[in-house]
């Protein structure tokens, strides 16, 4: 994608709320997401674990497509005001065809201060007005701090499956109508 693409999209499709700043992902958020896909502490917890640096190329690379083709995705998350890089949210289709899904993975020190519920609320509110009237979430069944953004951002569940004999809760948020 040329560069001039690229700004365009994060124009059109960046959000600001009371505290960050989410911008969908791109090439120059490539050293920010190495880091943070290939911290046990970060992408252990997630499906398929952390991952390599070509692995981390090759999912920004199909992110920014996403963008093009679904106009939603992956945005960077950013502290307003310092720009200092807090991780991920977005809203990407789920291999498994459960539908598209909120997902956030933001850094360890983030944790207890409101972030990741701040960032993925804007990006399922992001969601709905973009017309998906169904997204999902998935989280372990032990990972309570996911749970409780899911539930503190509205989310209901709805669901439960193993993945590899780890229980998984699934969640939903149905578009207002």
């Amino acid at each position: 994608m040329s560069d001039l693409a690229e700004a365009r999209l994060a124009e059109g499709n960046g959000i600001t709320t009371a505290r960050l700043s989410m911008r969908p992902v791109g090439w120059e958020h490539l050293p920010d997401l190495l880091r943070l896909k290939a911290d046990e502490r970060v992408f252990g917890i997630m499906l398929h674990g952390v991952r390599t640096p070509g692995r981390t190329r090759e999912e920004l690379e199909d992110d920014i497509e996403f963008w093009l083709v679904r106009g939603y995705g992956t945005w960077s998350v950013f502290r307003r005001g310092t720009g200092e890089f807090l991780g991920i949210t977005g809203l990407m289709e789920r291999p498994d065809g459960r539908g598209v899904a909120l997902r956030f993975a933001l850094w360890p020190e983030c944790r207890g201060h409101g972030f990741a519920r701040e960032a993925a609320a804007a990006a399922l509110a992001f969601g709905h007005r973009r017309g998906l009237a169904r997204i999902i979430a998935v989280a372990r069944e032990d990972n309570h701090a996911s749970r409780g953004v899911l539930a503190d951002i509205g989310m209901r569940e709805c669901g439960a499956y193993r993945h590899q004999a780890t229980p998984m809760l699934v969640f939903e948020s149905l578009a207002p109508g």
